[in-house]
């Protein structure tokens, strides 16, 4: 029997979870929460019920949660979310595409999702409601701290350590053994060869920090 779930988040991030959560199998989407003036839309084929306002609420018939607001630069409101469910008693249960590989020796935390063809091998560890994008590979060894995005075709070598609230762009690099701060955001294309030691905005080969 497949487990009801509630979607947080109307963006294009909520389509890609939507086609990943159909693929698995294991869940009936009850609805999406999202802005007040998109109530009573569909996104797909499912309907906006409310906003997160309505997460205490509806908690009562659902204790499933997934946290469909995507992330840049800007982590906040995934935090906020993730507080606002489990303050209600929510559950945010790991989602893995049928298409990815987890590693049965990898740990993925709770609200985490990997998406398609992503690739997270032996030992590494995944934190908190983390979106682990299309194509992106976490190699042996790594560790990604909460509410991190690790974006499309991203490469995350061995041993690497990614602090929390953290984005690394797509088709980028970080080289095996690197730490990157908290709060770090590197740009798509980046190639990470040294430690990043501080929070902020980095970009480019050589890699320099923009703001």
């Amino acid at each position: 029997m497949k487990k009801p779930i509630i979607l947080i988040g109307g963006g294009g991030h909520c389509i890609s979870c939507i086609d990943v959560l159909e693929e698995t199998g294991q869940y009936e989407i009850q609805g999406i929460l999202d802005m007040p003036e998109k109530v009573g839309k569909n996104i797909l084929h499912y309907p906006v019920i409310g906003t997160d306002d309505d997460i205490e609420r509806l908690s009562d018939k659902c204790k499933n949660f997934l946290i469909t607001v995507g992330q840049i630069e800007n982590y906040q409101l995934r935090k906020m979310i993730f507080s606002k469910v489990k303050n209600a008693g929510g559950q945010l249960p790991v989602i893995i595409s049928p298409t990815a590989y987890v590693s049965k020796y990898a740990e993925i935390k709770e609200g985490t999702v990997i998406m398609h063809r992503a690739v997270v091998n032996a030992m590494a560890c995944i934190g908190k409601a983390c979106i682990i994008n299309t194509n992106a590979l976490i190699e042996h060894e790594a560790e990604v701290g909460n509410f991190c995005h690790i974006s499309t075709s991203a490469n995350v070598n061995g041993q690497v350590k990614i602090g929390n609230y953290c984005f690394v762009g797509s088709n980028t690099i970080v080289a095996n053994n690197l730490k990157v701060s908290d709060e770090a955001v590197i740009a798509a294309g980046s190639q990470v060869l040294r430690d990043i030691k501080s929070g902020g905005v980095y970009l480019g080969h050589p890699l320099r920090k923009i703001r």
